[in-house]
């Protein structure tokens, strides 16, 4: 591959980014998510934007992949510099985040294209779920009858909260949950 080759594949990828890095941001804000906003954000055309995501749809798809993809990758990394019910703790709130972009995603996306990305979601993050959930049990400082689908079923009121409701409660209920992830020894 030729060095101009190669340059215009590297300014494509980081376009890409650029689009995905903007959208997310832009999705929080109110009204519908318009292309040619997350272009000018950018600083790139409208061309260029459409040439890497021809729908509105396509876009929210992939930043919503990427926060599933994200929040996933997490799981294992955070294991490595944390016991694992602090582990849990720390991807909680992860969760958190990823609440609010899943939300505000969903909520500008047609019901055929969420139902797909639930499904997306639910295997990678069940999972990630069971990765640090096993870690616990292993170590003894999760319950042994915690299941990932039980985890799943519990945080997904996280993306019912309005912002303001998330700040305010989602740290306490989580740290709920993980008390009540804890393996109670009997003496």
């Amino acid at each position: 591959m030729s060095g101009s080759a190669r340059t215009r594949r590297a300014d494509a990828q980081r376009n890409r980014e650029r689009i995905l890095q903007a959208a997310r941001e832009l999705v929080h804000e109110p009204g519908e998510l318009k292309l040619h906003t997350v272009a000018k954000a950018c600083g790139i055309g409208q061309g260029t934007l459409y040439r890497h995501f021809p729908t509105r749809e396509d876009l929210l798809a992939e930043v919503y992949r990427r926060e599933v993809e994200d929040l996933v990758a997490a799981a294992p990394r955070l294991l490595e510099t944390h016991p694992p019910l602090d582990a849990l703790a720390a991807w909680f709130d992860r969760v958190a985040a990823y609440a609010r972009v899943k939300r505000d995603i969903f909520a500008a996306v047609e019901a055929a294209t969420w139902q797909d990305l639930a499904a997306h979601s639910l295997g990678p993050i069940g999972a990630a779920v069971e990765l640090l959930l096993a870690a616990g049990r292993s170590a003894g400082g999760v319950r042994a009858d915690a299941e990932a689908r039980d985890v799943i079923i519990l945080i997904s009121w996280l993306s019912r909260l309005d912002d303001t409701e998330l700040d305010a409660r989602g740290p306490r209920l989580l740290s709920i949950l993980v008390n009540g992830l804890r393996a109670h020894h009997r003496d």
